[in-house]
């Protein structure tokens, strides 16, 4: 097995206030899941992206300008064997995938850290879509308005194969308290 099939990075996040579109209504109604609603076990999918080998080229010309992302003929006889989405392209799909509707969160996906891991490289051609599962919800202590939700998402390609592992835990808002909800639960 290559190198890179047992690489692992890990990645922080550092994101703050970032909203998920995919949440958010006409008039910036949130549509998306509060802390409350969520729980250990629950799976969300996403739509599919196709990666096409001019968003490899111009993803890692600006990002990560290496030979196995620039050049199909050079990447040949690296480890990758043939040209290779840079994994932080994969990444960043993944992500969008996520904002649009594969992980319905209210607030938005905001990170409070994580890690990402990329068993095998997104190739030319290769379609993708990500699938979700809540593993962990930690209500705040300190922060009663929020929690803290543990979310694996596996980015597949069409063959099913995992091309990344993002294991992220998120900040997630509980469902406001409105006045005169104590009324209904009878406190």
């Amino acid at each position: 097995m290559s190198d890179y099939h047992n690489a692992s990075y890990i990645i922080i996040f550092a994101v703050q206030g970032v909203r998920n579109m995919a949440g958010t209504g006409a008039g910036g109604t949130n549509r998306g899941l509060y802390f409350d609603d969520l729980g250990a076990g629950q799976r969300f999918a996403s739509e599919t992206y196709t990666v096409d080998e001019g968003q490899i080229f111009a993803f890692a010309k600006q990002f990560d300008p290496q030979p196995f992302h620039l050049d199909g003929e050079a990447a040949r006889t690296t480890l990758f064997g043939g040209l290779a989405a840079s994994g932080w392209h994969t990444a960043a799909i993944t992500m969008r995938l996520l904002v649009d509707g594969g992980l319905p969160v209210a607030g938005g996906i905001v990170g409070a850290g994580g890690e990402i891991v990329w068993p095998m490289p997104t190739r030319p051609g290769d379609v993708l879509r990500v699938e979700s599962e809540v593993v962990e919800t930690k209500p705040s202590r300190s922060r009663p308005d929020r929690g803290m939700v543990t979310v694996r998402s596996d980015t597949r390609n069409q063959r099913g194969e995992i091309v990344q592992t993002l294991t992220a835990k998120l900040v997630v808002p509980r469902r406001p308290v409105t006045e005169g909800s104590h009324l209904r639960d009878g406190s």
